[in-house]
């Protein structure tokens, strides 16, 4: 058994530790002008410069069941949707808001289609919900909004109320979370207190715990739907830490007691998260499979971004994303599913250039080959401790030898500890190989 525990949490995640890889989605109004979700404060366009594409929100191609199969395909076994978004358009039928997507040509609720088909594939569903909200008149301006930048910025605010927005986030929340059924996940975003104005924008005070009331809003939260999931991007710790298009290379721990936490990276396909038409860096399939491997090796979850055109479907690159992560889950699920970081004495004997996944039992590692070696693997201290080694996409074995490296030349490594798996020269058609070893009672 994994002898790692983690900081306690207020919700069971142990369906989370062991899923593992979720789909994360980003859509709404930006995907008309595919430049970028935060096109409008970018660009600093007014309500009605935005509106244009409030009018034209027509996604004529979506097709959820289609969205849930590939995610299935993919591996995923969660996905998480914006239900609304910075902009403030909110993908559900909200009887607090006009800005929503059965006022435009869309016409339905987009949530309902979505939860409806995910939950029919068999995957947990998640939520996505800005604590931002750039088109709210009670929320104030600050250095993030589209109009920071007018003369009469600070006199826009007059009036405006965040303690009434507050209510309205609450209101909305409470919808999302007896509307549809048991929700898994909810992906507040985000806190920002420390992002200040400076000179004579010295007003604008970035957003906490404290504007967005989070204490209420996750007792209302945890009161609706108990079993839920909760990040801990209100500025309030929660269950889950989100590190953001970063790779972590080992566990994430509490910044005050040390302790590992719950974490998951959220990370996308390329530089954006919302349908970017001109973006081009675009991951390469041995970047991806990694990005799944080094996450899962230091004991994370990966929630993979894609975000879906304006007509409603995931278009032709991030659908050859996901067919990488399909093929290569077909055959290698099992070192993901389930698996968390190797233990200490096992990943002392990790070879350069691998990663390393152990079965929740402790009963199975995984050597997952990120540079394939010549000939053999060496893994110093696991002699006496395998019972049996296979390449896990085929099942077919791999003979090992103990105590020295079988080869005539010179040099070749030996010592009581060693244990050299051989390998064939060449590389199995794969971005990632992966040994899987059956370890010794």
């Amino acid at each position: 058994m994994s002898t790692y525990t983690t900081r306690p949490t207020p919700a069971d995640t142990s369906w989370f530790t062991r899923d593992r890889f979720g789909m994360f989605i980003h859509w709404g109004l930006y995907a008309l002008p595919a430049r970028h979700e935060w096109v409008k404060t970018r660009e600093r366009m007014t309500d009605a410069e935005y509106d244009r594409y409030f009018c034209r929100f027509d996604p004529d191609l979506f097709d959820p069941r289609d969205w849930a199969g590939r995610a299935r395909a993919a591996g995923m076994r969660y996905a998480v949707l914006t239900a609304k978004h910075h902009d403030g358009f909110c993908l559900f039928d909200s009887r607090y808001t006009d800005y929503k997507a059965t006022n435009t040509p869309a016409g339905r609720d987009l949530v309902r289609d979505f939860v409806e088909a995910f939950r029919a594939e068999g995957l947990r569903v998640g939520f996505y919900y800005s604590l931002l909200d750039w088109h709210h008149p009670d929320f104030t301006i600050d250095v993030h909004h589209p109009r920071r930048d007018d003369p009469d910025a600070q006199a826009q605010n007059d009036g405006r109320s965040m303690a009434r927005y507050c209510e309205y986030v609450r209101n909305q929340v409470a919808e999302l979370l007896t509307n549809y059924g048991q929700i898994d996940v909810i992906w507040y975003d985000f806190s920002y207190p420390d992002q200040n104005g400076t000179g004579d924008r010295a007003w604008m005070k970035g957003k906490g715990a404290a504007d967005w009331e989070a204490d209420r809003l996750i007792a209302l939260t945890r009161t609706l739907q108990p079993q839920i999931l909760i990040n801990n991007r209100t500025g309030l710790e929660q269950d889950v830490w989100t590190p953001e298009q970063y790779q972590l290379q080992d566990w994430l721990r509490h910044p005050e007691t040390g302790e590992r936490v719950v974490w998951e990276a959220c990370q996308t396909f390329s530089g954006s998260w919302g349908y970017y038409r001109d973006e081009t860096s675009w991951k390469s399939p041995a970047q991806l499979i990694r990005m799944l491997v080094n996450t899962v090796s230091a004991g994370g979850n990966l929630l993979m971004n894609v975000g879906p055109t304006a007509r409603g479907c995931f278009d032709r690159r991030a659908c050859d994303e996901l067919n990488v992560f399909a093929e290569w889950m077909k055959y290698n699920s099992r070192s993901i599913y389930g698996c968390t970081m190797a233990e200490p004495e096992l990943l002392a004997a990790c070879p350069r250039d691998c990663r390393m996944t152990q079965s929740s039992d402790g009963k199975r590692l995984y050597i997952h080959l990120f540079a394939y070696p010549f000939g053999c693997l060496e893994l110093r201290g696991l002699a006496g401790k395998v019972e049996y080694a296979q390449f896990l996409a085929d099942g077919s074995e791999l003979r090992f030898t103990e105590g020295r490296v079988d080869h005539f030349s010179e040099g070749a490594s030996r010592g009581d500890d060693l244990l050299v798996i051989e390998l064939p020269v060449r590389q199995p058609e794969t971005p990632v190989p992966v040994i899987e070893v059956f370890l010794r009672e």
